[in-house]
């Protein structure tokens, strides 16, 4: 298994190699980003709507441009693929985020359903 990319659809794909995927929330799509930076993942979900990422976002830097977004705590150790992503739990959500519904706490999957 590759110990950057976890799950089994990276299997065997190089650890520097950034990973577009769709990913389908309630029967709608958003595009998933894997991108390695040293030695974590930088992770996030994205769509026209918003964005969910990893801790590594600045959601109030999205503000600035009222883009809805939240960054998600981990439920394990850190966020290194896209199911850790929608299986962690909001951290902090922007108040354009707040506006469409997003709250501290929920799931990152009941989130990435706000922004499809």
């Amino acid at each position: 298994m590759n110990r950057r990319y976890p799950n089994h659809l990276y299997a065997g794909i190089p650890n520097h190699i950034p990973m577009k995927e769709d990913v389908k929330i309630d029967g709608k799509t958003a595009e998933g980003f894997v991108i390695p930076i040293g030695k974590v993942n930088l992770v996030f979900v994205k769509t026209d709507k918003g964005l969910i990422g990893c801790g590594a976002f600045d959601v109030n830097g999205l503000e600035k441009f009222a883009y809805p977004a939240a960054k998600v705590k981990p439920s394990g150790n850190s966020v290194a693929d896209i199911n850790d992503l929608l299986n962690g739990t909001i951290a902090a959500v922007n108040p354009s985020g707040e506006k469409i519904g997003i709250k501290v706490g929920m799931s990152g999957r009941d989130a990435a359903k706000l922004i499809v």
